[in-house]
């Protein structure tokens, strides 16, 4: 049984949690739910601390044994550009870890930025097409970047709606992957906006006492480009789970 209070503003559903592990169950939860209701599910996946431990649950070996996740497919929310697709900094690393070794998702059933790409304006293209050949993303998995950004939709005047080669800001930089490899990494490749905007659902998870003001910031519901997670509010069905260290004050009893 989960304790948690669930807080609905407008389409957004804020769930808080006790703590990290509860966070992570719940999400894991709502996941495997969403794939017993369609078992060929397309989810769209965003990598780093915070849904380590939700992609751990997944792969407990009682949803790898009932082969659940075998008609799944798996998109790779963004990339590190100009790392060799086996630097352990790169998202590829990370998801071919905890999700795609695991669960069995094969490369037919995986649509995922090659981060050495020679050519990364034309990469990003081929992630576009691909993304037209297929359903809408049915479950996208995010978190809340440290300057609000989605991916690497960076705040900035305008916001790219498709896949493009992303300016990273310093912020985005210092982020824990980047410190496991030596290499300067020049740029980030990404889902655009209208490209996660067009997922069937969203699930946005923030924990830590770091991101409360971020969270808080989004929940004063002001869209704008200056911060882009806040362009969730333009979504009819988005989940936030927080634990109680990165829940603002007034927003629960």
């Amino acid at each position: 049984m989960h304790s948690c209070t669930v807080i609905g503003l407008s389409d957004m559903k804020i769930i808080v949690t006790t703590n990290h592990e509860e966070l992570s169950q719940r999400a894991a939860d709502l996941v495997v739910d969403a794939v017993r209701a369609k078992p060929n599910l397309t989810l769209c996946l965003a990598t780093g601390s915070t849904p380590t431990r939700t992609y751990e649950l997944l792969a407990a070996p009682k949803n790898v044994k009932s082969d659940q996740f075998a008609q799944v497919s798996i998109i790779k929310l963004d990339e590190w550009g100009g790392l060799a697709m086996d630097d352990p900094a790169t998202c590829e690393v990370y998801l071919q870890q905890h999700i795609c070794q695991p669960l069995g998702i094969n490369s037919e059933r995986y649509l995922a930025f090659q981060s050495d790409s020679p050519t990364p304006e034309e990469e990003c293209l081929r992630i576009q097409k691909a993304l037209e050949k297929v359903d809408p993303i049915d479950l996208c998995i995010l978190g809340l970047g440290a300057n609000g950004h989605l991916g690497f939709n960076e705040p900035a005047e305008w916001l790219n709606p498709f896949p493009h080669v992303a300016t990273l800001t310093q912020s985005t930089l210092q982020h824990p992957m980047t410190q496991q490899t030596d290499v300067a990494i020049p740029y980030g490749l990404t889902l655009g906006m209208a490209n996660i905007l067009q997922a069937r659902q969203i699930l946005l998870l923030v924990n830590g006492r770091h991101k409360r003001m971020l969270l808080e910031k989004l929940l004063a519901s002001r869209i704008t480009t200056g911060f882009p997670a806040s362009f969730l509010w333009l979504h009819p069905n988005v989940t936030v789970i927080c634990d109680q260290e990165a829940n603002p004050g007034g927003h629960v009893r």
